[in-house]
């Protein structure tokens, strides 16, 4: 197995890592515009892993190419790579690279070619997580996700234009735009984290949920966010981005029926940012090369299987939790 990782930040240098500690032989190209930090990164991993800073713009003889560069290159980089034959993951989480992704469905599908969007926390293992609750219902009517904490730089900085834009909420079977840093509400997430108050942003993850959940009425998507946050969102930011924003978490809550009854299903899941979205992205990766990933271009709420990804990641430390009660509770 041949991968590109493009990126080598605080999400890409870890999925080379992720990519090295499974048994299947692997060989990695990294490549990022700052070539000494490629360079760097690749020594630190050993012999299976090299730099060459013209993957960029030709990653051929390469079965999968992984994006983790900053937004709005992943559309480019992911149509190089469909135009050479590879399959791509992207750990991109903004709204335009998401949305310019999944436009090439088509043309991946044609190829039989596998796009994975949003392979991240959230968007990601969110996926993931309404996926496997869904399966519990005969029909879902509400997915309800909330996200808490930032990865490396990008992230940072993507979650501060997210404040600033308009949220895009999926109800009664058409899109609806929200005015962002409205709509507070208190979420629960796993511990340490604990209860934090969540807004409405500029958030992709309702694109890669409404999709795959045939009849679904509602579908939301929040941050946690400070009044320092909600006050500065209009504003440059004002400190340097951090290098890793520590532990960061997810709550993902699906409503259903199963025959006449309602019912909730609620998990959560608590890990640093750029380490569960390396390990999400690696995963798929992997499932991409065991043909376990359909054509065409899609978020990992279209894969059937997703208790087996949960359960990969939980072997990787990636761990999910799990609360269940009444839709009257």
């Amino acid at each position: 197995m041949r991968v590109t990782v493009l990126g080598a930040g605080a999400v890409g240098a870890r999925v080379v890592r992720q990519l090295l500690e499974h048994d299947q032989p692997v060989e990695i190209v990294v490549a990022d515009r700052r070539h000494l930090h490629a360079s760097e990164v690749a020594t630190r991993m050993g012999p299976a892993v090299r730099a060459e800073p013209g993957a960029l713009d030709d990653p051929a003889g390469t079965d999968v190419v992984v994006l983790a560069v900053a937004a709005d290159e992943h559309r480019m980089l992911a149509e190089r790579a469909l135009d050479s034959g590879q399959h791509v993951v992207s750990v991109g989480d903004s709204m335009s690279d998401i949305r310019h992704l999944l436009e090439l469905d088509g043309e991946a599908e044609t190829k039989n070619l596998s796009v994975v969007c949003g392979a991240a926390l959230s968007p990601g293992l969110t996926c993931l997580l309404a996926r496997h609750a869904a399966d519990r219902f005969d029909r879902v009517e509400e997915i309800h996700v909330a996200q808490h904490g930032t990865g490396g730089p990008a992230c940072a900085r993507h979650h501060h234009k997210a404040m600033q834009g308009d949220a895009l909420d999926w109800r009664d079977g058409a899109w609806r735009s929200r005015r962002g840093r409205t709509g507070r509400e208190l979420v629960w997430f796993p511990d340490p984290v604990g209860g934090q108050d969540c807004y409405r942003a500029a958030l992709p993850g309702a694109r890669l949920l409404a999709p795959y959940f045939q009849g679904v009425d509602r579908v939301t998507v929040r941050v946690s966010a400070t009044r320092r946050d909600r006050l500065t969102a209009l504003l440059p930011m004002m400190r340097r981005p951090h290098h890793d924003g520590g532990p960061g978490a997810v709550h993902v809550e699906v409503r259903g029926r199963r025959g006449s009854e309602t019912g909730v299903a609620v998990y959560g899941a608590m890990d640093h940012p750029s380490v569960a979205a390396a390990t999400v992205a690696a995963t798929a990766v992997r499932w991409i090369v065991a043909g376990r990933v359909p054509a065409g271009a899609h978020g990992l709420a279209v894969l059937d299987d997703s208790a087996a990804f949960l359960a990969e990641l939980a072997r990787r430390g990636v761990k999910a939790a799990v609360f269940e009660g009444s839709a009257d509770a």
